[in-house]
């Protein structure tokens, strides 16, 4: 399949990896959080010390978007998605071991 090169750009490849997370934890905020409200779901995390663990599972995602925009040969996009990752692996690590 031939992918028109006005898609294969970083910028893509970034969006992407950076929005999925971001939808997949308010989906597991609407999932899990019953009537609470966002913060009182964000402080009940930091209760547990689970925020990473969170963050890691919403990120797993990527690994599927990296392979996809790596099997159509949209090497710029798996690019981006593979620096928003290390970004991410980064909050993680900043979350983990600073806070």
């Amino acid at each position: 399949m031939i992918i028109p090169e006005k898609y294969d750009r970083v910028g893509l490849g970034a969006a992407a990896g950076f929005l999925i997370p971001v939808i997949i934890a308010f989906c597991v905020y609407f999932f899990s959080a019953g009537d609470k409200t966002f913060s009182a779901y964000v402080e009940r995390l930091v209760k547990a010390d689970i925020v990473t663990h969170i963050v890691s599972l919403c990120v797993f995602p990527n690994i599927f978007l990296f392979l996809l925009f790596n099997r159509l040969d949209m090497l710029r996009a798996t690019r981006g998605v593979l620096g928003i990752t290390i970004f991410w692996a980064i909050v993680v690590f900043a979350l983990k071991f600073l806070l």
